[in-house]
């Protein structure tokens, strides 16, 4: 059974606001900013995908497979930042780090 475009676009398209939106109203941890960034990714490779698969077209897939080598990447980073920041400062709330630079 194949779903119309118009609904797996609607799917993707709340995923990456749900991204967008967990940056917006959490803008102190760390570990959820990180997260965030994750589903946006998410929703972006699903819109290559559905695209891909209803043009015909493999460019789709192909780019969404860099997409995921970017997010592992970025993950992977992402963590090691989180891991020394937690070390120094025994918390991954970023409070004291937007108070310091503001």
């Amino acid at each position: 059974m194949a779903f119309p475009l118009e609904i797996l676009l609607i799917f993707s398209t709340t995923i990456f606001l749900l991204g967008v939106l967990g940056i917006v109203l959490n803008k102190r941890n760390l570990l959820i900013i990180l997260l965030s960034i994750e589903l946006m990714l998410v929703g972006l490779n699903l819109n290559f995908i559905f695209f891909s698969v209803f043009l015909d077209d493999i460019i789709g897939q192909v780019f969404a497979l860099y997409v995921l080598t970017v997010a592992a990447a970025e993950s992977g980073i992402g963590l090691a930042i989180f891991t020394v920041y937690y070390k120094d400062k025994r918390t991954i709330q970023l409070e004291g780090f937007i108070r310091a630079r503001g």
